[in-house]
C-alpha cells in the first residue's frame, strides 16, 4: 500500500513538472512574439504631387457616412481572414478588434487623433492603447499590431512614432480618380476631401497651349 502511494506521488510530481514546463514555454513564446523587433516601412513623400492635368472638387461628408464606408471596406479586406476589427469615428478614431494569442485572441482598443498632412494623407497619432489585460508598453503593442493586423498597402503602422500613416493619396481607385484629405474635424462633424479627376480619364485631350 505504501509502495502504491509513493508511485502515485512520483507520477503526480512528474505531471506537475511537465505542466509547469509547458506553461513556462508558452509564456516565453508569447513574450518572444510580442517583443521581437519589426522593420520600419518607408513612408510616402508628403511633398510629392502629381503633375497630371485634372480638375479638382471638394466633397464634404459626415462621420456616419465615412464610418460606413470605412467599415464596408474593412469587411471586404478581412472576409478571407480570421481577423476582425472595425473603426468607430467619435471625437477621435477608435480602432476596436482582436489580435491572436495562440489558440485564442486578445481584445485590442486604440484611440487615435487624426492629423491631416499637407499632401492630403493622414497621420493617426495614438492617444491610448490597450491589449486585453496585458501590461505592455504602447510601442510594443503597436509592434504586435503591425505583425498581425491585416491592413492595406497604403496604411503603415509605425510603432516607433506610435502612429499610423494613412496614405490616402496612394489608394488604388478603379476610376483613376485621386483622393486626398482636405480637413477633418471629428468634434464638429466636419470632414472634407479633395477629388481630382484626370482629364485623360474622361477622354479629354488638352490643346498644347493649355498644358
Amino acid at each position: 500500500m505504501a509502495k502504491n502511494k509513493k508511485t502515485k506521488l512520483k507520477n503526480w510530481k512528474k505531471l506537475f513538472l511537465i505542466l509547469l514546463t509547458c506553461n513556462i514555454l508558452i509564456v516565453l513564446l508569447l513574450i518572444t512574439l510580442i517583443f521581437w523587433p519589426v522593420s520600419e516601412a518607408k513612408l510616402p513623400d508628403p511633398e510629392q504631387e502629381s503633375t497630371q492635368k485634372s480638375s479638382e472638387f471638394v466633397i464634404r461628408t459626415t462621420k456616419n457616412n465615412l464610418n460606413e464606408l470605412v467599415n464596408a471596406y474593412l469587411d471586404e479586406l478581412l472576409k478571407n481572414t480570421n481577423h476582425q476589427y472595425s473603426i468607430v469615428l467619435e471625437d477621435d478614431v477608435h480602432l476596436i478588434g482582436e489580435l491572436p494569442a495562440f489558440s485564442s485572441t486578445v481584445p485590442l482598443s486604440v484611440h487615435l487623433e487624426p492629423i491631416v498632412q499637407k499632401n492630403g494623407d493622414v497621420i493617426l497619432k495614438q492617444r491610448s492603447i490597450s491589449l486585453g489585460l496585458l501590461q505592455l508598453p504602447n510601442q510594443k503593442i503597436m509592434e504586435y499590431m503591425k505583425k498581425y493586423l491585416p491592413t492595406p498597402e497604403w496604411v503603415i503602422i509605425n510603432p516607433k512614432q506610435e502612429e499610423i500613416y494613412v496614405a490616402v493619396t496612394e489608394m488604388d481607385i478603379k476610376s483613376n480618380f485621386h483622393v486626398s484629405v482636405e480637413h477633418i474635424d471629428l468634434g464638429g462633424n466636419n470632414l472634407a476631401f479633395k477629388l481630382k479627376v484626370p482629364y485623360e480619364t474622361l477622354g479629354i485631350e488638352l490643346p498644347p497651349e493649355l498644358e
